[in-house]
């Protein structure tokens, strides 16, 4: 998280939209990686 956090502050972003963005970010890239290993060449 701290990670994410410096990144979003090298781009300028404010920490509360970061803290905010996060977890939805991490939602759909969880989604899309359950969904890239259930496909045949996954």
């Amino acid at each position: 998280m701290s990670a994410a956090l410096a990144l979003g502050d090298a781009l300028g972003v404010p920490p509360l939209a970061m803290a905010e963005l996060l977890p939805v970010i991490e939602a759909v890239m969880v989604t899309k990686l359950n969904e890239q290993m259930e496909l045949p060449n996954g």
